[in-house]
């Protein structure tokens, strides 16, 4: 088969960098995302693996153009077989392939539209050559909506606008990694799998790509990429490697602003609407935080039970609190507040599921996977956006969470000091804490070891 051999292929080598074995780092097991662009450019398969706090997942991944029966036979036999076909939404929208559910109850917000087949030129639809057609057809710039049958055997998803630069999923990386690679703005996606069914994770997807010839890279790799060559992802014809660079779109706008005023003082209140998603934040501005040193910010997750029904079960509402206590103290600072990150970003409704499972003896993290949601599916660029937004690019962070510090710092936020949080503890949030401590790396040295 094209591009898949048991051997390296000969261009491989010189692009991969030195790594260490199985058992070495996560970053060891990866490959340069410049070589897995040429890859998908040529036509070739990549295995492109998301954050072990996510999925923490390798999907196969080539250009839906690139389709092929024997591509398409090799991904089935080698993944769960949910062949899945990420596009830009203006394609989906033309072809009139509208979203699965007006509900999305993904944990990841996954957006499936209806599934499809080619209406002609096809037997069952399943056949690795059926599909194959089909990906092409999805694939195709003169492919009209009579073109394919509903439903059938093939997912499209609508990717983000903004790739992964606003959200961190297969869907948006697949689709930048054909657009960098000159190819058409639609991808094929399927989940690696074991031989007894399971999810395939590193290193043993390192070892399954070598089997095969195979580039790894990961998303993160994928957004240093587009950040450091300027090669912003944006709904629009797809550009060669070569080309100019596309400009960002901003990944939030300023919708009003107004004043609140609390016991800790009085606040500028600013809206924002994300671009890409819609959720709406709120940035607490106190003083003036671009004068004099380095601001405190708070980047605060919404959180209903904590914040405004005073839950024990978690600490969020006194960090809010004691957020705006050190602000007012210092006489100016930023609140951040974060919607859309309700239970580290798995919603209201999924949040008391967990709870219930933890009242069970579940810790928050395997309430959370039990549920098949990831760990912390939070993204934090928008509080980067909204806080370039405020001109405030350099700031002392109050956070106990150093995947704040990285969110920022990856959105061209400086962070120069990060202040760990008092905790309030209580019977009810104890062994919460000891878990975001132990399994979440939290900074929460003054919590009693877990026993």
């Amino acid at each position: 088969m094209t591009g898949i051999t048991t051997e390296k292929p000969a261009s491989t080598d010189a692009h991969r960098p030195a790594r260490a074995s199985a058992a070495g780092s996560p970053a060891s097991l990866l490959d340069d995302v410049a070589g897995a662009i040429a890859d998908i450019a040529a036509g070739r398969p990549v295995v492109v693996v998301d954050d072990e706090d996510r999925e923490n997942e390798g999907d196969l991944v080539f250009a839906a153009e690139a389709a092929t029966p024997e591509l398409l036979a090799f991904t089935v036999r080698h993944t769960s077989g949910l062949i899945c076909v990420p596009m830009l939404g203006e394609d989906l929208d033309r072809l009139q392939l509208p979203l699965m559910t007006a509900d999305n109850q993904d944990g990841l917000g996954t957006a499936y539209t209806v599934t499809v087949d080619a209406r002609t030129g096809v037997t069952t639809g399943i056949s690795a050559a059926d599909r194959a057609r089909t990906v092409n057809l999805l694939a195709g710039a003169d492919t009209e909506s009579g073109d394919l049958a509903r439903p059938g055997h093939v997912l499209p998803l609508r990717y983000r606008p903004g790739g992964v630069l606003t959200r961190r999923g297969h869907t948006e990386a697949s689709v930048d990694l054909a657009r960098l690679a000159g190819r058409r703005p639609a991808a094929v996606i399927a989940e690696v799998v074991q031989d007894d069914g399971a999810m395939a994770r590193l290193p043993r997807l390192r070892e399954f790509a070598d089997e095969h010839g195979l580039r790894v890279i990961s998303i993160e790799q994928l957004v240093h990429h587009v950040e450091a060559t300027g090669t912003a992802s944006a709904i629009s014809a797809p550009a060669a490697p070569t080309s100019a660079p596309v400009a960002r779109p901003p990944l939030v706008e300023r919708v009003v602003e107004t004043r609140i005023p609390n016991s800790h003082g009085q606040w500028r209140a600013v809206g924002y609407r994300g671009t890409a998603d819609g959720a709406e934040h709120v940035a607490l501005v106190l003083g003036d935080p671009t004068e004099g040193p380095d601001p405190l910010v708070r980047l605060h997750s919404e959180c209903l039970t904590g914040d405004a029904f005073g839950s024990h079960r978690c600490d969020c509402g006194a960090q809010l609190e004691a957020a705006m206590g050190a602000i007012a103290a210092e006489g100016s600072g930023v609140i951040v507040y974060l919607r859309g990150h309700e239970g580290r970003g798995i919603g209201l409704l999924h949040k008391l599921q967990a709870y219930r499972l933890q009242d069970s003896g579940a810790d928050t993290v395997d309430a959370n996977l039990e549920l098949g949601l990831p760990a912390d599916a939070r993204d934090f660029s928008a509080g980067a956006a909204v806080l370039a937004d405020l001109g405030t690019y350099s700031v002392r962070l109050l956070s106990n969470n150093p995947k704040k510090t990285d969110g920022l710092s990856e959105h061209g936020v400086a962070v120069t000091e990060r202040i760990p949080m008092p905790s309030a503890v209580t019977t009810d949030n104890l062994r919460y804490l000891q878990t975001k401590r132990d399994r979440m790396g939290h900074d929460l040295p003054g919590i009693v070891a877990a026993t």
